[in-house]
């Protein structure tokens, strides 16, 4: 299409270090979808739901340690020149400062980031079929909300009717599904940029 970024085109790349972390990463939640899965009955036990808690934020871990590892990795990239000179160590030291602060890697976060250290904005190339950029971003940021609460708060002991589980199982489901394609997408960015 005229006018659209160049790594918004799909093709034949090979996928960053990072991506291949994260695929390795993101199977601990398949695993816990599984466990779940193998649990299920109707209805399923109330020890179950921890699972998909757990797998929720094991996605969105995988999300977060693939934005650090996909930085750094294009960091050593355009700094290759200047290693271990006074500015790539500067520029090195920053960068961990940074990510030592980096804990919630919401689509802001995650845009200032790159954006600061690869002078692109990856959220210009978040959208495929059915999501546009701020679908994806809103996507996003509502995931790590839910990540928030799945981590920080219990599921509270009521009598009668228990609440609704935080994460169903198709969320995790579409959750999983979503930060693979989310992957996807800044891996190309990001290659179709350095390609420029």
């Amino acid at each position: 299409m005229a006018g659209s970024p160049p790594s918004r085109q799909r093709s034949m790349q090979s996928t960053s270090r990072a991506s291949n972390t994260f695929t390795y990463a993101i199977s601990d939640a398949e695993v816990l979808l599984s466990l779940f899965d193998s649990m299920n009955s109707k209805p399923p036990p109330d020890s179950a739901e921890v699972l998909k808690r757990a797998g929720l934020i094991m996605a969105l871990t995988a999300w977060e340690t693939y934005v650090e590892d996909r930085i750094r990795e294009e960091m050593n990239v355009r700094l290759r020149v200047i290693a271990g000179s006074p500015v790539g160590q500067f520029v090195n030291r920053r960068l961990e400062e940074e990510l030592k602060r980096f804990h919630t890697p919401s689509a802001d976060k995650t845009r200032r980031l790159f954006h600061e250290y690869a002078g692109i904005d990856v959220t210009e190339y978040w959208d495929w079929p059915q999501y546009d950029c701020a679908r994806v971003k809103k996507t996003l940021d509502d995931l790590i909300s839910k990540r928030g609460d799945a981590a920080h708060r219990a599921r509270p002991v009521v009598q009668g009717v228990p609440p609704p589980h935080l994460v169903k199982r198709d969320d995790l489901e579409k959750a999983i599904r979503f930060l693979k394609t989310l992957v996807e997408a800044t891996d190309r960015a990001l290659s179709g940029h350095a390609a420029m």
